[in-house]
């Protein structure tokens, strides 16, 4: 049950960092960016290709750069050209990069599985309550909290962080009021592309295979935990991140796991039929 339990708060952590992206991106673009699961698939990916001329200590710092340029680079291709678009037209773009980035990959590894590298610093196992965990499970929760309460921070008292929280309010008044509105975006794309990439060392640390949709249903699940928390709330998405890492554990756990996935998307049912805002989500009025 202890093991179930850490494992399924770790989990959480891992949906959580990816599960920012997405709730960041909503709050000031109201978009769904539908290619975030498949940043931190490219992420994982990019490890084993480093990992190869590089010692693990360089690959993992330099991962994470790139997945920011990369994040930075899809925000100013796909989604700068459509800002004055109508929303749907930047969702199918989002949708055309995730599956750019997916046939990109399956090129470029021929479609075969590819092999994550041991991380030993992650893999390390340490007896907690009288059972053997990686140094995955045990980091991921206290690394989750440190970067949430940096990127708090990082919004409520820095100049940055009181752009981003005016465009999340009012994106044409801000634009009037001489904030520059690209540059704010485009660090709340960088923010959530380097903790997807955060998210992706820790979560592959648990998988020795990558295919190219290994983004797909991870970034399914952070989705699914930014509604039920409140899409736009980045207290929602942490706390709804934990709830479905540690509730698909528990079900994984009985005889009827086979159901584990399938309950995740059932509370993204249940959410909008009873509270389409989620738990920590605020009612929204649409002037005309």
């Amino acid at each position: 049950m202890i093991t179930t339990l850490l494992t399924g708060i770790s989990v959480g952590g891992q949906y959580a960092l990816i599960a920012i992206g997405y709730t960041m991106v909503y709050g000031i673009l109201r978009l769904i960016n539908f290619a975030h699961g498949d940043v931190f698939m490219v992420s994982g990916m990019m490890l084993i290709w480093f990992v190869s001329s590089t010692p693990i200590t360089i690959a993992v710092p330099l991962i994470i750069v790139v997945t920011v340029v990369l994040g930075f680079l899809i925000e100013r291709a796909a989604y700068l050209p459509l800002r004055n678009a109508p929303r749907m037209s930047a969702m199918i773009s989002a949708i055309g990069v995730s599956y750019l980035l997916q046939n990109v990959i399956t090129y470029l590894t021929g479609g075969q599985p590819m092999t994550y590298p041991t991380i030993p610093l992650l893999a390390k196992t340490v007896g907690i309550f009288g059972t053997k965990q990686t140094m995955a499970t045990i980091v991921t929760l206290p690394m989750v909290i440190v970067l949430v309460i940096s990127l708090s921070f990082l919004i409520n008292h820095t100049k940055v962080g009181m752009a981003m929280r005016a465009v999340s309010k009012d994106f044409e008044t801000s634009r009037l009021m001489g904030i520059k509105i690209n540059n704010v975006i485009s660090v709340t794309f960088i923010i959530g592309s380097a903790l997807a990439a955060v998210g992706s060392v820790l979560y592959f640390s648990n998988y020795s295979k990558i295919v190219a949709v290994s983004g797909a249903l991870p970034g399914l699940k952070a989705f699914v935990a930014a509604v039920f928390g409140g899409i736009g709330s980045i207290p929602g998405a942490v706390i709804g991140a934990f709830i479905i890492g540690i509730c698909e554990n528990l079900i994984k756990a009985t005889p009827y796991s086979v159901f584990s996935d399938a309950f995740t998307f059932a509370i993204l049912v249940v959410v909008l039929i009873f509270r389409p805002t989620g738990i920590f989500g605020e009612k929204t009025v649409d002037k005309v």
